[in-house]
């Protein structure tokens, strides 16, 4: 197991929820380090240096992004975290907010300080209702301690964190649809251009950031960009956070350096510790409920015969025909006794059921390939609805204004391409289908 913990090294520390316990161990030192020796500009270039790329599931390099922000004269800028974390198989950001809530109000003092902001928001799923009140309590002990408000540390800079509550829609986790709900209203996707860092919120220039991409800027700050660079691979720099469930013993959040192999981090007992009862691996969703299905061949060498590692660029070797993504980081585990037909399935019916119903192709879509779906599962399907499905999917992608439909269709596409076989079965074996008596 990587020995380099940047995020998650204190936080098994006694206390450490509290200003007190987090202080003693290092905290808002990357505060003291950027409001007193750095410019906002010098703050953004460090994060460029690292190489840090979002950690919410689209990838895009931070500094960059960061750097797109428009400042016209005059006119307010905002900071907006998106703690909506509603990708099925995804809890890394609940785990740093309900324990580590610090590192997240730490990282957006410098991140805000970098971007000009004065107020910032923290956008937070509505089903993570007890989570507001530890980020409450750590914005008030923030505050008292002078690390929040007016002229922070006597530098000069202001700056207030407000928490929003979303409704429970997993539209709002898109970044537009996010500032629409946080201005009030219905919780649908915006037509880009005009892009967040030109007109976001309330039509002033927005940068919106994930829990982890913004938690990430404290050690950057402490330990320079370049030193960050220095971890991982390539251009997956730094450590990532991993939501590990599924058939695993070990389900939790791990800390890894992206050099780690797939087989490594399923099988090893500092991580996962393999499947249960020893069952063989069959497949797994990499990169939360979005992201392509891998068969366990795939998942564990590329179609070259290379080792598969957990980064961006190995998990994404060979395209959708052979990769997936590391997407939000959700690491989904089946063993050999689950059905790809059922998940697919339930996948379906959850993407309908969150579909904004904006654009067509997805409002109709979705509902369709769920209904095909759950025909097959139930064993009344025919061989035509698998090609049914494939066209249906293949019309959804890239036809929405948002990613959802994206979302919605990859998995149905890598589950005919990967598994074929077990939809040719449940037509074939209607009988044993409907009773869940798999034989594959």
């Amino acid at each position: 197991m990587s020995s380099i913990q940047l995020l998650l090294a204190n936080d098994k520390k006694p206390g450490i929820k509290n200003y007190t316990a987090y202080r003693a161990n290092g905290g808002y030192q990357s505060v003291e380090k950027a409001l007193g020796n750095m410019s906002p500009d010098e703050v953004t270039e460090e994060v460029k240096k690292s190489g840090l790329r979002g950690r919410g599931g689209a990838g895009f390099p931070t500094g960059m992004k960061w750097s797109f922000l428009a400042k016209p004269e005059g006119v307010a800028r905002y900071l907006v975290v998106n703690a909506d974390e509603s990708e099925p198989g995804t809890f890394k950001d609940r785990y740093l907010m309900e324990f580590i809530p610090h590192l997240l109000i730490e990282g957006m003092v410098v991140a805000s300080y970098a971007l000009g902001a004065n107020v910032s928001y923290i956008y937070i799923r509505g089903e993570y209702a007890w989570i507001v009140d530890i980020l409450e309590e750590a914005i008030v002990e923030a505050k008292q301690n002078g690390f929040l408000g007016k002229n922070i540390l006597g530098k000069g800079y202001d700056l207030e964190i407000y928490v929003q509550r979303g409704a429970g829609a997993y539209i709002c986790g898109e970044e537009t649809a996010l500032l629409e709900s946080l201005e009030g209203r219905r919780g649908n996707p915006r037509i880009k251009p005009p892009f967040p860092a030109v007109k976001g919120l309330w039509g002033c220039p927005t940068v919106v950031n994930n829990v982890e991409t913004i938690a990430a800027v404290v050690p950057i700050i402490n330990m320079t960009g370049d030193e960050y660079a220095k971890i991982g691979v390539g251009r997956s720099t730094g450590t990532k956070l991993i939501s590990a469930c599924g058939n695993i013993n070990k389900p939790g959040v791990y800390e890894i350096d992206m050099t780690c192999s797939v087989e490594e981090f399923i099988f090893s007992e500092d991580y996962c510790g393999g499947i249960p009862n020893g069952k063989r691996l069959k497949a797994c969703i990499p990169g939360g409920s979005s992201v392509p299905i891998l068969p366990a061949n795939l998942l564990l060498k590329t179609a070259k015969g290379e080792t598969r590692y957990m980064n961006y660029e190995s998990l994404s070797d060979g395209g959708f025909e052979t990769g997936s993504m590391m997407g939000s980081g959700g690491f989904i585990v089946l063993d050999e006794d689950q059905c790809v037909v059922r998940h697919t399935m339930t996948l379906a019916r959850f993407y309908h059921h969150e579909s904004c119903g904006q654009c067509s192709p997805c409002r109709e879509g979705t509902g369709w390939m769920h209904k095909i779906l759950k025909s097959i599962e139930n064993g009344t399907g025919k061989m035509s609805d698998i090609e049914l499905l494939w066209d249906i999917q293949r019309k959804i992608e890239g036809n929405t204004i948002c990613p959802l439909g994206d979302a919605a269709a990859w998995p149905v596409a890598a589950a005919i391409r990967h598994f074929r076989d077990e939809f040719e079965w449940h037509v074939t074996h209607p009988a044993e289908a409907m009773v869940g008596n798999y034989a594959f």
